[in-house]
């Protein structure tokens, strides 16, 4: 903004216009103009000094020391020369209220500092909007912040340690839903590149280089995004061969054991403009970004972008005034619970720099009204990058505490208090094998939230490793199924309505097509006593459908069972019909007769004990056996 720089634009003024009599302090004074044009601040500094010692009541001397030490952020010296200048001389200009009042501001010296701002608004006549405006903002930071600081929270900020943090600029941590993985950006001879760290024993080891095939010599990588299972990096990377602009977006996918070539996201997601800090969904579907390409709110702006069905990103959409501001917002974070935003801004009411807000996705597809995080979250520095655990409980940040540091910047964690905590969220985390060779398989996992029928989670497994990990937002149910080619599905069910406690960890064990291969539908489900299929159930029904389409050769019977609660003959012929409502769906949608059957057992194969509601739960249930197997 031009006129925050205002008084430092005097330097060009001729001896002549300066306000001392005294011819040594206005040589000193022209001697400091030529550091001051070249940036020399330390020169710069002494002749103005020089200035004001000849001349005590050289209010200009004093402005211009005001000036060169706020844009060196040294702001008790910046007050302190402000000061000497209202008090150097009669007539005061307005202006040097505002600037006293924004050094005071990112000092936390609110009182002061609104007093000052009210000053100038009282004497300031000019006509400059963007000063008028800016200046009613930093009033409704000073009140904003005198009420915030009496209700401070509990906040102990802890420093990762010296297998995270160096001797150099350690920041932007990404950290994978179970907390067993994190990806951050360190400066090492002024190069920015990605290093990796994970947890052995519940201990870090020495993080290390991420890989060669990201982290360039010649290019900064940086800002990253990881996926809540640790597979995708979504990172800026600026000046590259490939770049659109100033700074683009690439994403990297983790093949096996090694991360693949990055891929810049393409002119969609990338302009001319500076497009940086993307932060993933955790169901890989909807990017969040900042630019400060045309059509934004203010300066740098939150953005988002959808994956559609085809796999193609959609114009990138603002968030709009209910987030963006007309200043600055930036490093987004969507947490693991898909709802909650948490970003860094100067623009919202805060503490006087840029602060960290929290919104939360509505069901209408709105953001809320963004909550600061209050002190000593924020302070009057500037706080940006925060990131939260999968589980809520801890924010990872970096900062320059000097107690305690290891360098420049470092990576520290803190309880994050109750209530700015993200909704809660479980995973499932597994492996998947060949039932027989426990060989690691390729497999695709999906994981539908069974309220919403989006799918949280759909990918596959690499025959490196067969792991997979899916986020689940608690208050749900979900389907859980695992297929591969040449083998009977896997079917599971996670009913989340309350926090259940620990994520789930399971081996997934899939056998292969065979006369006697029986498979539970855990997602296929019927209102008590009846027969019809819920429309929960199409999700499941329709992976069984792919099955027999892609395995034309196979005969299924579909079976019906029910709990021991009632009649027999009842419970015989509601398990009958159940099984038959399955049979008639899969004729309805494409599947020949002749390879299905059905069958009712009603209560005559119980799987567990009917003694308890979980056992007769588990026994009301639907499957189906492979009959045959033709053989072409």
């Amino acid at each position: 903004m031009k006129y925050l720089i205002f008084f430092l634009c005097w330097i060009a003024f001729s001896a002549n216009a300066q306000n001392s009599t005294v011819k040594r302090a206005q040589g000193s004074f022209e001697d400091a103009q030529q550091f001051l044009r070249q940036s020399i601040y330390d020169e710069g500094i002494k002749y103005l000094n020089e200035a004001v010692k000849a001349d005590p009541k050289f209010q200009l001397a004093y402005i211009q020391l005001g000036d060169v030490y706020k844009r060196l952020k040294d702001h008790p010296k910046a007050i302190e020369n402000y000061r000497k200048a209202i008090s150097a001389a009669p007539t005061i200009e307005a202006r040097i209220y505002y600037a006293l009042g924004e050094s005071e501001l990112l000092s936390g010296l609110y009182e002061k500092a609104k007093s000052d701002f009210l000053s100038f608004q009282k004497n300031y006549t000019g006509t400059e909007l963007d000063v008028i405006n800016k200046t009613k903002k930093y009033i409704k930071d000073c009140d904003f912040s005198m009420v915030a600081i009496q209700s401070p929270s509990k906040y102990e900020p802890i420093n990762m340690g010296f297998y995270i943090n160096s001797a150099n600029r350690d920041y932007f941590p990404a950290l994978t839903a179970d907390g067993e993985t994190i990806i951050f950006t360190r400066v090492v001879d002024k190069n920015e590149d990605f290093f990796i760290s994970t947890k052995k024993d519940n201990e870090w080891q020495k993080a290390q280089p991420l890989s060669n095939v990201i982290n360039t010599p010649n290019f900064n990588e940086g800002a990253q995004s990881i996926s809540p299972d640790g597979k995708y990096l979504f990172f800026t990377g600026c000046n590259r061969p490939d770049g659109l602009g100033r700074c683009d977006i690439y994403v990297s996918r983790k093949e096996g054991k090694e991360w693949g070539k990055p891929i810049n996201l393409g002119k969609i997601i990338n302009s001319e403009y500076w497009d940086s800090q993307p932060s993933i969904s955790p169901d890989g579907s909807t990017l969040y970004f900042v630019s400060n390409r045309p059509g934004g709110i203010g300066g740098y702006d939150i953005w988002k972008s959808t994956l559609t069905d085809e796999g193609q990103w959609t114009e990138p959409v603002n968030l709009g005034d209910t987030i963006n501001t007309p200043y600055d917002e930036n490093t987004p974070f969507m947490h693991a619970d898909g709802k909650t935003l948490y970003f860094s801004s100067d623009g919202w009411p805060g503490f006087g720099n840029k602060d960290i807000f929290y919104s939360r996705l509505k069901n209408d597809g709105k953001f809320s009204t963004p909550v600061n995080l209050g002190y000593p979250i924020n302070t009057f520095n500037e706080e940006v990058g925060l990131i939260v655990t999968a589980d809520g409980t801890e924010g990872l940040f970096s900062s320059n505490i000097k107690n305690g540091g290891f360098g420049d910047l470092d990576i520290y964690r803190f309880k994050l208090p109750e209530q700015v905590k993200p909704l809660p969220v479980t995973y499932v985390k597994g492996i998947v094998r060949d039932k027989e060779t426990k060989a690691l398989l390729e497999a695709n996992v999906l994981v539908i939230d069974l309220k919403t029928h989006n799918a949280v989670f759909n990918d596959y497994t690499s025959k490196e490793t067969g792991d997979f990990l899916a986020v689940m937002p608690i208050g749900s149910n979900y389907s859980f199924d695992v297929e591969a080619d040449g083998y009977i599905f896997n079917s599971l069910h996670f009913e989340l309505n309350k926090a259940n406690g620990k994520p789930y960890e399971i081996e997934i064990l899939l056998e292969k097509i065979k006369v006697g291969s029986n498979v539970t539908l855990q997602n296929i489900f019927f209102d008590t006593n009846k027969f019809e299929l819920l429309p929960s159930s199409m999700v499941e029904l329709n992976i069984l459908i792919e099955l027999l389409k892609n395995n034309a050769n196979i005969s299924i019977e579909i079976q019906g069972h029910t709990d021991n609660v009632g009649d027999v003959k009842l419970n015989e012929k509601l398990s009958e019909n159940r099984a038959k409502a399955v049979y008639d769906f899969l004729i309805n949608n494409g599947i020949d007769r002749k390879r299905l059957s059905f069958k009712g057992y009603g209560e005559t194969k119980p799987r567990a004990d009917n003694a308890t509601e979980e056992g007769r739960k588990q026994n009301r249930r639907t499957e189906f056996v492979v009959t045959k197997i033709t053989v072409n």
